[in-house]
């Protein structure tokens, strides 16, 4: 069989779906190709879906734990790793269900198979069943997402070894861990597992955490992971890592071995670029599986894009599904707003999370901007105050002569909404686009939307 498309995506992950939705909208045929049996890619499966829910358990359990009237009721909550884990298994099913629904009402033709590249305009797809299938198409969207890397020394097939995509396997509830790499992937794992009660051993390769954040908020999580148990161990690499019958020795260069229970394994991810044919066209992706992509998501084939992790950072779902939506309306139209792919917040679940938007002092100090800050810490809120919740801070850079929002930072508690706020006031062209919002603005009382004022008036006093 050979049909031909106006657009064909391969991945049906985030950024494959908002190519495919916006690509549809515009009124071209579309069909998109799945791999795996149900769509959605990592995120859905084995990546931020479950990754989240099985956060969100355990918060909800150290809610209840940590909680006088619970306590004093004898209501006590210690669930094992795989029941908080299961509770991801609805929520999964929901979001496959409401995105098949996405492709069905808008007549986007979904084909399960494995793509791979014949020429720059065919593509064949193995099928389950071992038939296959060619297609041609006028242009086409690479969207296939990531992997955890994976050393070829290391012995993944132990029983205690596990990576990101694993870890969601396990069977039971560790005494004891080492995570190594000290990402986001890293950093929330290790949130999420000391919460457990367990031993966390978080071994970085760098010398701080989470280098690309403001450094009051890598200060702020690095004392919060130590205050809660969790030991940090910079500035470190692996040797070897050593399975045994009770666990796993992880023998660092600096001499240092640990010994815990299982070994996560979280240093970087690779591209899912290999076997898709990409010497035919020919793409030839970096060390990493990374495909380049110029600042439209066009590969070096002008009509084949690429999206998502699957071109490296920042290797987020909401990035990836906008980058998807930039790539289809590039392809169509020509142009596309700019603005659209940039200024993306990051989202990070660790206890707290972390949000964040916008330049970094360390950025302004280095370009030589007068910036000024605001802060306002939540334990001065009411809000935070009632629901207990009182650890973290909003921080705003804005500059000192125009009052221009420059950055947004904020630790604490839902910080990947309270964020939001913010972006919408950066987003508008100067001068709305300054602190004189938040003056003028009345919030709710006592919301957390609140320290916005708080931080604004803390920051306009220093001008003074």
């Amino acid at each position: 069989m050979s049909l031909h498309y106006d657009v064909i995506v391969i991945g049906t992950g985030p950024g494959g779906e908002g190519a495919a939705m916006q690509a549809i909208k515009e009124g071209k045929q579309v069909a998109v190709v799945e791999k795996y049996v149900e769509i959605g890619g990592g995120c859905t499966h084995w990546g931020t879906i479950p990754s989240k829910a099985l956060r969100y358990s355990i918060s909800r359990m150290v809610e209840i734990r940590n909680n006088p009237l619970f306590r004093e009721m004898g209501v006590h909550s210690n669930p094992s790793f795989p029941k908080l884990r299961a509770s991801a298994s609805s929520v999964i099913r929901k979001q496959v269900d409401m995105r098949n629904g996405f492709y069905v009402r808008n007549g986007v033709d979904v084909i399960h198979g494995h793509a791979s590249f014949l020429e720059p305009n065919k593509i064949k797809v193995h099928r389950p069943s071992g038939i296959v299938d060619e297609f041609t198409a006028g242009s086409f969207v690479i969207a296939t997402g990531s992997r955890p890397f994976r050393p070829t020394d290391i012995d993944f097939n132990h029983h205690s070894i596990f990576d990101s995509d694993t870890i969601l396997k396990l069977d039971h509830t560790p005494q004891s861990v080492t995570i190594y790499g000290a990402g986001v992937i890293g950093c929330e794992y290790a949130s999420m597992f000391r919460n457990l009660g367990c031993k966390v051993n978080l071994v970085n390769t760098r010398e701080k955490l989470l280098e690309f954040l403001d450094d009051e908020i890598i200060d702020a999580l690095s004392y919060h992971l130590r205050d809660s148990g969790t030991l940090i161990r910079h500035s470190e690499t692996y040797d070897r890592a050593e399975g045994v019958d009770d666990g796993v020795i992880l023998h660092l260069k600096s001499g240092k071995m640990l010994k815990t229970d299982i070994l996560l394994w979280a240093a970087g991810r690779q591209g899912n670029s290999d076997n898709l044919g990409l010497e035919n066209i020919p793409l030839a992706p970096n060390k990493r599986g990374h495909i380049e992509v110029n600042d439209h998501f066009q590969t070096s084939v002008p009509h084949i894009y690429a999206v998502g992790d699957v071109i490296g950072p920042p290797s987020l779902a909401s990035a990836a599904y906008v980058q998807g939506r930039y790539a289809a309306m590039h392809m169509i139209h020509g142009s596309c707003k700019e603005a659209m792919a940039k200024d993306i917040p990051t989202g990070i679940y660790t206890s707290p999370e972390i949000s964040s938007l916008g330049k970094n002092e360390r950025e302004l100090t280095e370009m030589k901007v007068p910036y000024e800050v605001g802060h306002s810490m939540f334990k001065s809120l009411a809000r935070a105050q009632i629901t207990g919740q009182t650890v973290g801070m909003l921080k705003i850079l804005f500059h000192r002569e125009t009052l221009e929002l420059l950055g947004i930072h904020c630790f604490g508690a839902n910080a990947s909404e309270i964020i939001h706020i913010g972006q919408a006031i950066m987003s508008q062209p100067h001068p709305n686009n300054t602190l004189n919002y938040f003056f003028t603005t009345t919030f709710n009382y006592p919301t957390m939307a609140e320290a916005y004022r708080v931080a604004a008036l803390n920051g306009y006093n220093r001008l003074f």
